[in-house]
């Protein structure tokens, strides 16, 4: 196998990982609150919106130190000790305590951080300026499926379901967290750096942290470190927040209090917990079908980023626009017994309203949520190729979500 194919399968390889983790990660979000809800009629009084500010808040706080936590422990490792806690933190649903939720909740926000770094790690030195962008969208499209297996199996299990039982709650917790650890093995079958570089001279691209020098870890675990604040103060880094800053929100927005709103709203009738998992299953094959076109198309010059990012702009704004049609006010934080206020649309399950509605705004959300993110993902490795040493990628850009404000501390 030459270098370029175990490249090209180290990115597959890490694609399906995060494919399997998120599969179980993105559904636990997406119906999260629901099952919450449901559950604070018992000792359980956990608040999903207060989990979700913690998780990103501490996310925010880790990325300062997660580059230098790769460079001691290394990417790979890095990454299956990170899937373990997102697997833990899974598994707390299947007998939940509110002090376990929210203690999970700070251990999977350290554990985010050190996970994603690892994979901006990897996606960038199995790439360079010819294959970001192929690598990009591989990798995008095999993450982003992870909303259509799980969400699929929501959607058909709870169906005409109007209360989420212990038994229900139990059984799709307990696959899900299956499904997170066999993600968190495949890290092992990602072929070390050293490995592929041993038929090729290709000194550029080799990261000071994984390289076999005479500098101790403490040593490379600051050098990192410095190189992080210093990478955050760049110019380029400082305009590409603004995008970051909006993805984090709409990224909170579509993966956990949609989702919410969708299932509290009564007059969606009995179909209101299945069409979670349909809204779902339409994000993922919209974030699917944006990161995989765009990524094929970013070999063709005159395909340039800026008509993505103003194409995602426009479908945002339809996305947006049909959910304040569709969803009443009070929405992301009704009580177990729902909401029955209408919004400026009154739903009407009969004509097959409800199914069509939710597929088209879900779809929209996941298109444009896809370019907007695979323009900053492409973007973000010219960095290191420029000569600045960089290890934040895609966290950046979701840090902010600890600062949305539908993920204060209210009831969810």
């Amino acid at each position: 196998m030459s270098p370029e194919s175990k490249k090209l399968f180290n990115i597959i390889i890490l694609g399906v990982s995060f494919m399997f983790i998120f599969t179980a990660f993105q559904t636990c979000g997406n119906i999260a609150q629901t099952v919450i809800t449901n559950l604070n009629s018992t000792d359980f009084h956990g608040s999903g919106y207060t989990s979700m500010s913690i998780i990103y808040g501490v996310f925010s706080a880790s990325n300062l130190l997660s580059p230098s936590v790769v460079a001691i422990v290394k990417p790979q490792l890095s990454m299956v000790v990170g899937g373990v806690f997102y697997s833990l933190y899974i598994a707390v649903f299947i007998q939940p305590t509110t002090w376990t939720f929210y203690t999970a909740s700070v251990f999977i926000g350290i554990a985010a951080a050190v996970l994603w770094t690892a994979q901006g790690n990897c996606l960038t030195v199995n790439s360079d300026e010819n294959t970001i962008g192929r690598n990009s969208g591989v990798f995008w499209a095999l993450l982003q499926s992870s909303l259509f297996f799980g969400n699929l199996y929501v959607y058909f299990a709870w169906q005409g379901k109007t209360h989420i039982s212990e038994s229900d709650r139990r059984t799709v917790f307990i696959a899900l967290t299956v499904i997170s650890l066999v993600g968190t093995v495949l890290f092992f079958l990602i072929r070390k750096q050293e490995d592929i570089k041993a038929g090729e001279e290709n000194p550029a691209n080799e990261i000071p942290g994984d390289s076999s020098s005479a500098q101790n870890k403490m040593t490379r675990a600051l050098a990192a470190f410095k190189k992080s604040i210093k990478l955050s103060f760049t110019q380029e880094m400082m305009l590409l927040s603004v995008t970051t800053a909006y993805t984090g929100l709409e990224l909170t927005f579509f993966s956990g209090v949609y989702g919410t709103c969708i299932g509290a709203v009564n007059r969606f009738g009995s179909e209101a917990k299945s069409l979670i998992g349909l809204s779902g299953i339409f994000i993922g094959v919209g974030e699917i079908l944006g990161g995989g076109i765009f990524g094929l198309l970013s070999k063709k010059s005159r395909f340039g980023r800026n008509p993505v990012v103003m194409l995602g702009i426009v479908v945002h704004f339809l996305a947006f626009y049909l959910i304040f049609l569709n969803m009443p006010n009070d929405a992301p934080i009704a009580p177990m017994e729902g909401t029955d206020d209408t919004a400026y649309m009154i739903p009407s399950p009969s004509v097959q309203q409800l199914p069509i509605s939710t597929a088209t705004t879900s779809f929209c959300s996941g298109s444009s949520s896809s370019w907007w993110l695979w323009a900053s993902l492409a973007q973000l490795p010219s960095f290191w190729w420029s000569g600045k040493q960089q290890q934040l990628l895609l966290p950046v850009a979701r840090t902010t979500a600890a600062f949305d404000p539908y993920t204060v501390p209210s009831p969810k």
